[in-house]
């Protein structure tokens, strides 16, 4: 029997009782910066190679894409995909990247076939419940949302096979650990938008801190964003447990230490109160950075951000090197993503070392960082 042939505004994923408004599927709205996206990292905890990922769907742009950024020493190399978005979101792919999902909220796979010198088969497995964050709003001038989304957050550990340039990696999860979350709603994607008035009060900075970090025994999901006078305007802490318990970690104090004249993060030391009043400290060590703008595609970006189109069946190799002084400017605007050694102490028990996601920036002012301006950088 030969396939039915589809017709405009009736889509397969309709067959699915998953509407959300009175239209098919496929339409989201009539925001253009609509997006529908994964994110991911894995590391061996080495601090030799650290790796993060993603594939995005933005469906008023007509596009898909999907990246990797792999950090190992003082180079950073990155794979982009894109192409015209189609109606088969069952079957995430672009390009040369895919991913399957075997088990929903647990077991998933990505692929890449190989591009450039890169390939990848890699296994996910969670080793906590994914659970849920707040949603995330940030407005222009104190009106105009630009950026109003969702996500849902996991820690899990990966297998598979790595090959980058003839190197190939065996991984195993004995020792390779990752984050992931997924994400929707709107936020600035594609080619820049027209202006408009100008922003009042103007964008003067923001502080960002998201650690999701997976210990033996529980999972810790820390997310916190502030504005340039310190005002906390998102705090979603949560430890984890196997069988779905959540304890929120309340109002987390924070104090990071920077390397010398930049303002990436080396460690920072996270004050706790449980719900039971006992005192937690938990030490964050960064042992390799990525800068998620430096190819990655994320906020600051300038040579590829997400969602523009570049035509179909389109994919590129960039590698950066991170001490060439016209990329080291460049990092201070935007977020980095570390390989993060953490330690929970918590009286009564014996000191838990855990491993997952140091992800921080500190973006125009902060002003109880001391960063006063958009040039500061830690002594």
């Amino acid at each position: 029997m030969s396939p039915m042939p589809e017709v405009p505004g009736v889509f397969p994923l309709d067959e699915y009782p998953i509407h959300q408004i009175p239209a098919p599927i496929e339409y989201v709205g009539t925001d253009r910066n609509f997006y529908d996206r994964s994110y991911w990292n894995a590391h061996d905890r080495s601090g030799e190679i650290f790796m993060v990922m993603g594939m995005g769907y933005y469906p008023n742009l007509g596009t898909k894409d999907a990246f990797i950024c792999i950090r190992r020493g003082e180079e950073q190399t990155a794979l982009h995909f894109g192409d015209a978005i189609d109606s088969d979101r069952l079957n995430q792919h672009v390009g040369n990247f895919r991913i399957e999902v075997a088990e929903p909220l647990n077991h998933l796979r990505l692929v890449i076939e190989e591009t450039e010198g890169i390939s990848l088969d890699l296994t996910w497995r969670g080793l906590f419940p994914a659970i849920p964050e707040q949603r995330h709003v940030m407005r222009a001038g104190g009106h105009r949302a630009i950026l109003d989304a969702q996500r849902f957050a996991q820690v899990g550990s990966w297998e598979g096979t790595i090959v980058i340039d003839d190197q190939t990696y065996d991984v195993s999860p004995d020792t390779w650990v990752g984050t992931r979350d997924r994400s929707w709603g709107a936020r600035p994607v594609g080619e820049a938008e027209p202006a408009g008035k100008p922003a009042d009060p103007p964008f003067d900075g923001m502080w960002w801190l998201y650690a999701p970090i997976a210990f033996d025994d529980f999972a810790m999901i820390l997310i916190i964003q502030e504005e340039p006078d310190g005002r906390r305007i998102l705090n979603d802490c949560h430890r984890v447990w196997p069988d779905g318990r959540t304890e929120q970690l309340g109002w987390p104090l924070v104090t990071t230490d920077y390397r010398s004249g930049t303002r990436t993060p080396l460690t920072g030391r996270i004050e706790i109160r449980l719900p039971d009043r006992t005192e937690v400290e938990v030490e964050l060590e960064s042992l390799l950075p990525l800068a998620i703008h430096v190819g990655g595609g994320y906020g600051g970006d300038s040579d590829w951000s997400h969602g523009q189109w570049r035509g179909a069946g389109w994919s590129e190799r960039v590698t950066y090197d991170m001490t060439d002084e016209a990329v080291v400017g460049r990092v201070p605007f935007g977020l980095t993503d570390s390989v993060c050694r953490a330690t929970w102490r918590e009286p009564g028990r014996e000191p838990a070392v855990g491993w997952g996601l140091y992800e921080h920036g500190v973006i125009g002012l902060h002003r109880p960082t001391g960063f006063t301006d958009w040039f500061t950088h830690a002594d």
